[in-house]
């Protein structure tokens, strides 16, 4: 489908929002006109307006919309929004009701933090969306409500606070879901013990980095990959050098992703909890074992029940499990048995992810027995509707590209049991320092700007270049340091 922009350069707006909005066409920008399905997203100026207009022809149907703004009170965001909110008028006479208007990025609810933090009320953070971006009231509830969570995290962070994720890209298999660059233990079991001797280097380095910077560590979070395919011995190791290096004292929250239930047994979660790990995530997807087989998760739902059981008798006081809507196989009716099913074990966070068909996905080529954009809007409806019932609230939540039905992913939580790490890495509030191949480390600036530094993606990469990786911790500390 083809883009052509005409007296504006905002590309990447509307980039993604045709992207957003016609998830199943590929993308073409093009300079000339054009025939077949394809939009237009022009800016005209006049003596008093500026006018956005769009006409998309999809399928046989063509569409036009139109937005002015006063020349006066024009600027570079005025600007997008209408041209965004043309694009989104004419889009809505072809399509459905879409969940997120015109909205496109992956963090919704920045704009209403920002408008609460602004003084406004949950009300009208509620009325910015539906009335400025057209999204849907259910939607804008679930946004603010997450909103109001990032201000209560918000709230116990000190100046000096940062969070430190520690990454373990290995797994039993890989899922058909995932794009993560992970390595399977049937194939690259050689590369692991390699791999945690340069991941001890890294942490050995970054605990005198952050002893001399006077930084303390807030959140700690463990993950993958699957870190639970480490054996009991290497992850008691691995949690033993972390202590070791790393003053912990001031944690709040210290997690440990199982991923996969058939990684888990009582003595590795004991070994995890002793090393001091309070919250673990248990993470089905489904509980229906035919949607399992489909997307090669290799263990049952039996096998869940049991890794939850266990994780209770090894001490753990907060568990979060992960759903995904809109596997293949999957359907409303099972979908909201699965979720039954794990409510009947009653952890205290459960996170409701939307199927977001990637690069690197096996499910991406074969995109076969998908359930319909419809069937991924039962399936979500019907979650928030079973968890509000239950006492869970929203907490976090997060939209990616190409997810089904353009919807969104939803963490749900007990009263008092925020993911804590999960909103501050992903409402960016502090720094986050990363470990570990494929790790991204984010340095929150004073400008409010972010700085970025990528450790080599593949495990062997990151063996090879270990020095290379210690050195740019410490670029990362400089610009820390301002």
């Amino acid at each position: 489908m083809k883009l052509q922009l005409i007296g504006h350069e905002e590309r990447y707006a509307l980039e993604q929002l045709q992207l957003s909005l016609f998830s199943e066409e590929t993308m073409e920008l093009t300079d000339a006109p054009f025939d077949g399905d394809g939009a237009i997203s022009a800016l005209h100026k006049g003596a008093r307006y500026f006018t956005a207009t769009a006409k998309i022809v999809y399928r046989g149907k063509t569409a036009r919309a139109s937005k002015k703004v006063r020349v006066e009170r024009a600027g570079t965001l005025p600007l997008r929004r209408a041209l965004q909110n043309a694009y989104f008028a004419a889009a809505s006479q072809l399509l459905p009701p879409t969940p997120w208007g015109s909205l496109t990025g992956v963090r919704p609810s920045k704009l209403t933090t920002r408008h609460l933090l602004g003084g406004g009320t949950r009300a009208s953070a509620q009325a910015l969306l539906t009335q400025s971006y057209f999204v849907a009231p259910e939607r804008a509830r679930l946004c603010t409500e997450s909103s109001e969570a990032t201000l209560r995290a918000m709230a116990r962070l000190r100046e000096t606070d940062i969070s430190v994720y520690i990454g373990i890209p290995f797994c039993p298999t890989r899922c058909a879901y995932c794009s993560f660059v992970s390595r399977s233990i049937e194939k690259d079991a050689d590369l692991l013990p390699p791999y945690l001797l340069a991941l001890e280097r890294e942490i050995a380095h970054v605990g005198r980095l952050l002893r001399e910077s006077g930084k303390t560590i807030r959140t700690l979070y463990i993950g993958g990959g699957t870190p639970t395919t480490l054996s009991a011995q290497q992850i008691t190791q691995l949690m033993r050098t972390i202590a070791a290096h790393f003053d912990l004292s001031s944690l709040i929250e210290y997690t440990v992703e199982g991923g996969r239930p058939d990684t888990l047994d009582l003595e590795k979660l004991r070994a995890i909890q002793e090393n001091g790990c309070d919250r673990m995530s248990i993470n089905p997807q489904t509980m229906n074992d035919a949607v399992l087989q489909a997307v090669g998760r290799r263990h049952s739902a039996a096998q869940t029940v049991s890794a939850y059981r266990a994780a209770r008798e090894a001490g753990f006081a907060g568990v979060n499990m992960d759903l995904i809507a809109g596997l293949p196989g999957d359907a409303a009716p099972s979908f909201e048995d699965s979720l039954k099913q794990v409510l009947a074990l009653a952890p205290e966070n459960i996170t409701v992810h939307t199927l977001a068909l990637k690069k690197g996905a096996a499910l991406l080529e074969l995109r076969r027995n998908l359930p319909s954009a419809q069937a991924v809007s039962e399936m979500l409806a019907s979650a928030q509707a079973l968890l509000r019932g239950a006492g869970y609230a929203p907490y976090y939540l997060y939209r990616q590209k190409y997810m089904s039905g353009n919807f969104e992913n939803i963490g749900w939580c007990k009263p008092d049991f925020d993911g804590l790490y999960n909103i501050y890495m992903m409402e960016e509030l502090h720094s986050i320092l990363s470990l570990g191949g494929g790790a991204m480390t984010k340095i929150n600036l004073p400008n409010g700007k972010l700085e970025r530094f990528h450790n080599p993606k593949f495990p062997q990469d990151y063996i090879a270049r270990i020095d290379d990786v210690l050195a740019q911790k410490d670029s990362a500390f400089a610009r820390m340091k301002g």
